[in-house]
């Protein structure tokens, strides 16, 4: 199937609950996968504005992720620290790694990246540098809870 990328809508929003959804201010997304009517992984599209950074430090229990930076700079954070990404450069995070990872722009210019990850069920994602768990519904999809368990 053909992607015409002008009709792939962008989106800005983010299912965190509201305690944590400044954190991805500044990045939006195009869900190349969907449009593409794939099931089985998702493909998006991500432009980081300056400052701005991918999501909340996470890992996955049941699902591989991998990027791929098309432009700009970004900086990967992870458990060992910080390393400077270019274009051309990639990384995968594996399921079941608790090594806690997202990207920051931290230069001036707006970069832009592909994401690639599974859509395995049951997946579960933690964030070792906040009071949050996303945990699976029996129907598809997350939630949010603290780490206790308790709902946001």
């Amino acid at each position: 199937m053909v992607i015409d990328l002008s009709t792939v809508p962008v989106s800005q929003g983010t299912g965190y609950p509201p305690p944590f959804r400044d954190a991805v201010a500044g990045r939006s997304r195009q869900r190349l996968g969907n449009a593409a009517g794939l099931t089985n992984f998702g493909v998006n599209l991500t432009t980081l504005a300056p400052g701005a950074q991918s999501a909340l430090r996470h890992w996955h229990s049941h699902q591989d992720e991998f990027i791929y930076l098309i432009s700009g700079e970004l900086v990967l954070v992870t458990d060992e620290g910080e390393t400077l990404l270019t274009p051309g450069m990639m990384a995968g995070f594996p399921a079941g790694v608790a090594d806690g990872h997202h990207l920051i722009n931290q230069s001036s210019e707006i970069a832009t990246y592909l994401e690639i990850g599974d859509r395995t069920p049951g997946d579960r994602a933690e964030y070792p540098d906040d009071d949050l768990l996303a945990l699976p519904k029996a129907e598809g999809g997350h939630y949010f809870t603290h780490r206790n368990g308790q709902a946001y």
